[in-house]
């Protein structure tokens, strides 16, 4: 018999509510929360940016994915960090565990949300434009996703409902 999985794992875009969602959700659910952007910071000891303009966005990525593939925990709303979907063995590992759920926001509304798509610490390439990241990511996204939400328009409770609602019973 398979053991259900427990955890919950966001993914998407910066911009599109995993870590104002995670929390929210963990509190509806009684579950843990674990940010895994905070995470990798503590365990590195230095923001995501400062990894970004001395060693890369590609350190980013590898080091993001030590990160993930070191997580074992159940019970947890886990918020990934944007760049997470890049590394199909993170994938995996969480999938093992959780169910992925993509917040789909929309380019829009990812726009009018980030301010800061310069300074902000993604694992982007330096010419890449946010719409070129947007689609490159979609696509991840969507191949990993258990449940997908569109969060564009909707308040983070609302996101949070719509999870639930798709939960397996």
């Amino acid at each position: 018999m398979k053991r259900q999985k427990s955890n919950i794992i966001l993914i998407g875009m910066p911009g599109s509510g995993k870590s104002t969602v995670g929390v929210i959700l963990a509190k509806m659910l009684a579950k843990r929360y674990l940010d895994t952007d905070i995470l990798l910071q503590n365990l590195n000891k230095r923001s995501l940016q400062d990894i970004v303009d001395k060693e890369g966005h590609m350190a980013l990525r590898e080091i993001e994915q030590e990160v993930l593939l070191g997580i074992r925990c159940r019970n947890h709303i886990i918020a990934t960090g944007g760049s997470a979907a890049y590394s199909e063995q993170a994938m995996m590992h969480l999938k093992d565990e959780g169910i992925i759920v993509f917040l789909h926001a929309d380019l829009p509304a990812l726009k009018q949300r980030i301010h800061n798509y310069e300074t902000r610490g993604l694992a982007k390439r330096p010419e890449q434009s946010f719409q070129d990241l947007f689609e490159e990511r979609r696509v991840l996204y969507e191949k990993y996703a258990d449940i997908t939400v569109q969060s564009s328009n909707l308040t983070q409770d609302q996101v949070c409902e719509a999870i639930v609602a798709q939960l397996p019973v």
